[in-house]
């Protein structure tokens, strides 16, 4: 994604390549540090509030201080203002000490993507007390993209050494079987991803019955269809888990649909 724009707290907008974190920040010397990632349709960031109330969960739990809500909300009204486009990524990032926000170019592979649907593989995940929230700390996430790479896929399906489906590192997971709709329940290791929690209030008005549990990785590759929710990626469907091929099926397209009329 190219950057476009960068603003930080009690500076206002900076250069996009200037620094804006200092060499004693615990963000890089501990990795101790959270982020948030939003879309932004028209100008406006879907779900603002709700990607800040969960910036702040994240910070709970790598005992950060709370980031100034308000603070959030004018960092992303000016990087968005200033970027010049209306369809953007939107991130925040928090260290305890500075807060910052960038707007980049959403990448126009994604579409690419759906069109044609996401290659996953498999990979063995064991999680950290770090997986529900948005730490910076994503190297194991990004390895576990680079193994799924290294087999010709585009992402990774991570699941449990006992064989349980948990999610993609940048993505929740959903699979259908016939109306119905399921996804890996939060009471497991996993992030509560806002894109997700959108996607389960749209199902029922798009035919669909969302239920969360606890999946075996069988009873995925069984399914009609499967597809990844994020704010970036928004609805993506999936036409491949490891060996096993999966049609473009009419709930990823339905609720992609939905998700747009309600930005």
């Amino acid at each position: 994604m190219k950057l476009l724009a960068v603003a930080v707290a009690g500076r206002g907008l900076v250069d996009p390549h200037a620094p804006v974190f200092g060499a004693d920040d615990e963000a890089l010397l501990r990795g101790r540090a959270v982020f948030e990632t939003a879309r932004v349709y028209g100008g406006r960031p879907f779900r603002l509030d709700a990607h800040i109330e969960r910036l702040g969960r994240s910070s709970a739990r790598v005992r950060l201080p709370d980031p100034d809500a308000d603070d959030c909300v004018r960092l992303a009204d000016g990087v968005v203002k200033a970027s010049g486009l209306d369809d953007l990524a939107l991130r925040f990032f928090w260290t305890g000490t500075t807060l910052v926000a960038t707007a980049a170019a959403i990448d126009p592979v994604l579409e690419e993507q759906r069109a044609r649907g996401l290659r996953l593989a498999v990979v063995r995940w064991s999680t950290g007390v770090l997986a529900a929230a948005k730490s910076t700390s994503y190297a194991e996430n990004m390895a576990a993209q680079d193994a799924a790479a290294e087999r010709g896929a585009d992402d990774a399906l991570l699941v449990a050494h006992d064989g349980t489906v948990l999610e993609a590192p940048t993505a929740n997971v959903w699979f259908r079987e016939g109306s119905l709709l399921l996804t890996p329940a939060l009471t497991l290791p996993i992030l509560a991803g806002v894109t997700r929690a959108v996607v389960a209030e749209l199902a029922p008005a798009a035919g669909y019955e969302p239920e969360e549990g606890v999946f075996p990785i069988e009873r995925l590759l069984a399914a009609d269809e499967v597809f990844l929710t994020s704010s970036i990626r928004e609805v993506m469907p999936v036409a491949e888990v490891d060996a096993t091929a999966f049609e473009l099926g009419p709930a990823a397209e339905a609720l992609q649909r939905a998700l747009r009329s309600g930005t």
